[in-house]
């Protein structure tokens, strides 16, 4: 019995294979969302550093350029309260009060250098976690005949994930970029990335998104 457990593959891989693993593949027209790239996620000083986010926007040029040279829709969402007393924020605000640095003039709640929004680049205000809930996304890809978002920013199990499951239940193949995602610590990063590769979308690396995109085979 002892050598039957020894050799018995428990990991999670093996759990999930033939059940949860299905691929959904490319549509017919993708569009890149770039979610909550802030500076308050990659300044040391600020209490919402992540150094994996870091690492993540330093991996967007080449995606983003690859958005734009193909005429493909590059959209951005950003995370904004009204001050003082961000009511807007609801509930989230009290259970995570460090979000109460997203608001107009704070330098955490400007877009990261690196990921600048071009004057012809949408982008969307949301108070929640899902770049879908509460906003006209899902409005936008439908009107531009979208059906496939490529999914990049921060962090993995919060604004990632939302939007992941929020993106799927509208009826969009979702495909998250494994290099342009990031969290505060790799152990939910992994989960959520595996999460979603099992249950939500397709995690894919920057190449294959960046192939797809130029048309390269």
């Amino acid at each position: 019995m002892a050598n039957q457990r020894a050799t018995t593959d428990d990991s999670a891989q093996a759990n999930y294979r033939g059940v949860w693993d299905g691929r959904i593949g490319f549509g017919r027209k993708a569009a890149l969302l770039v979610v909550d790239f802030m500076k308050g996620y990659v300044r040391e000083e600020s209490p919402l550093f992540a150094p994996g986010v870091v690492e993540a926007v330093a991996n967007m040029p080449p995606l983003l350029d690859a958005a734009r040279q193909s005429d493909t829709p590059v959209i951005h969402t950003n995370i904004l309260y009204h001050a003082p007393d961000q009511l807007d924020g609801g509930i989230w605000v009290k259970k995570s009060p460090v979000m109460r640095a997203m608001v107009a003039g704070n330098p955490f709640a400007e877009f990261c250098d690196e990921v600048t929004p071009l004057a012809t680049e949408a982008v969307i205000t949301k108070q929640y976690a899902s770049a879908f809930f509460g906003t006209s996304l899902s409005a936008m890809l439908v009107a531009m005949g979208v059906d496939t978002l490529i999914v990049t920013g921060c962090s993995t199990s919060g604004c990632i994930r939302a939007t992941a499951v929020d993106g799927l239940q509208y009826g969009f193949r979702m495909m998250v970029v494994r290099d342009c995602v990031g969290d505060r610590h790799p152990d939910p990063h992994e989960a959520n990335l595996f999460d979603i590769d099992s249950k939500y979308g397709d995690v894919i690396d920057r190449q294959s998104a960046i192939d797809h995109l130029l048309g390269t085979p």
